[in-house]
């Protein structure tokens, strides 16, 4: 099925491959580079690319491209997915996923991809089963390995190999029984000029923290399932059960692992938490322009907004920007033409702005368009969908866990056009 992966970096450099069935040559990346090429961003690239044997398939992350190759046809999200899994893996294992960590961890970034695919079939891509076959590498573990030469490959099967459900070892004991559940929402919008939405959709997901006893059944219910729109379950979710009754119902794994991801796009349904006040400006035949922006809270049911931070790609011809911010820090960088303003939080009763004038190089005339805002922040315990937990029970145990949930609204691509 998957042949090859290779991990290229933002500068082109291969600086890992792995071979399952039959080594494939270096020179089959060059059809990447080429398309790599053509995308002005590194998110442009596109996820498949043909070539005459073979094909290419790649996602972007951290900063770096897992390109997996593959001779015959098979559904690609099933190979995009498999990839996200082993990104997902490195960063369980060694807590951030770059470069420098895959290098210094190869020995166990190749064992952990031999045990994630067999014959290249996707084998075991649970990280709590993976870490029972590998350890994972801890500063001792690697000095031991180091003087006597072993490796991080544990000694005997791993009991959820070994149990009826897959994903969940056999025997798990704690002295405190706790269930965290983070629903994070991500919203991708694009607001024009007058401040009206031309698109917006959240990209949501449901974290869990599963530390439980035994072999726990749990079902969690919404007060509104009917928001939820294309979602994508973990394998232990009863997805029967979800269909007539619209409740989650499942066996989790022991520790953290992502339940769902969902995505509303219905236009009404998306609420924009944040609006943008604007007055920019540049005069026909003059050197000097207006710039002008104010940041305010608008649907946020009374939470705070925080972590703003706002950026904007100015025009070529701007040499330089005297402002001055409310609140916060600003740079502006004459080279890259970009402005970084580092709002912190919104206060509604002294909304943030940011004044000044902007000088253009003489001679030049008027820009043709003016400068997109981009908006990043985050607003805590709240989702913006509306979606609401219910109520979260356990069967098949004696004893009470301490449950707890938490709500997370973030910007995605959060654009606002001048």
């Amino acid at each position: 099925m998957i042949h090859s992966l290779f991990l290229i970096n933002a500068s082109g450099d291969i600086f890992l491959e792995k071979h399952w069935k039959s080594v494939v040559s270096r020179s089959v990346c060059d059809y990447f580079f080429e398309a790599q090429e053509r995308a002005s961003e590194a998110e442009n690239v596109p996820p498949v690319i043909p070539t005459p044997h073979h094909y290419l398939l790649s996602v972007y992350r951290h900063k770096i491209f897992f390109v997996a190759v593959i001779q015959s046809e098979v559904p690609p999200l099933f190979v995009i997915e498999f990839l996200h899994r082993v990104v997902d893996t490195f960063q369980d294992y060694f807590g951030v996923c770059s470069e420098v960590m895959i290098k210094d961890n190869v020995v166990v970034v190749y064992e952990v991809l031999e045990e994630m695919l067999d014959n290249g079939f996707p084998l075991a891509t649970e990280s709590n089963i993976l870490k029972e076959l590998i350890k994972p590498p801890t500063i001792l573990r690697t000095v031991v390995n180091t003087i006597t030469g072993s490796t991080n490959v544990g000694d005997q099967l791993p009991t959820g190999q070994l149990s009826v459900v897959p994903w969940r070892r056999t025997g798990v004991k704690y002295t405190n029984n706790e269930a965290y559940f983070d629903v994070i929402e991500e919203i991708d919008a694009i607001i024009d000029k007058s401040g009206s939405t031309i698109t917006a959709e959240i990209q949501g997901v449901i974290d869990a923290c599963v530390k439980l006893t035994g072999m726990p059944d749990l079902t969690l219910s919404f007060m509104n399932p009917r928001l939820l729109d294309d979602v994508s379950f973990h394998p232990c979710v009863r997805f029967k059960r979800w269909e007539s009754e619209r409740i989650l119902s499942f066996i989790p794994p022991d520790g953290n692992f992502r339940l769902l991801s969902y995505h509303v796009s219905a236009q009404n349904l998306v609420a924009i938490p944040v609006y943008v006040k604007h007055n920019i400006s540049f005069r026909d035949n003059s050197s000097l322009g207006r710039f002008e922006i104010t940041v305010g809270p608008k649907q946020t049911m009374g939470k705070t907004v925080e972590g703003v931070m706002v950026t904007s790609q100015m025009p070529k011809g701007v040499l330089n920007m005297t402002l001055t911010p409310s609140q916060g820090t600003h740079i502006f960088d004459p080279v890259t033409k970009l402005l970084s303003w580092d709002v912190g939080k919104i206060n509604p009763q002294k909304l943030p702005s940011l004044k000044g004038s902007v000088s253009l190089q003489a001679g030049t005339s008027k820009p043709d368009e003016n400068p997109t805002i981009n908006l990043q922040f985050k607003i805590q315990q709240l989702a913006i969908s509306g979606l609401k937990v219910n109520r979260l029970d356990m069967y098949g145990e004696k004893y009470k866990p301490f449950k707890g949930i938490k709500y997370m609204t973030k910007a995605g691509k959060f654009q606002v056009r001048t």
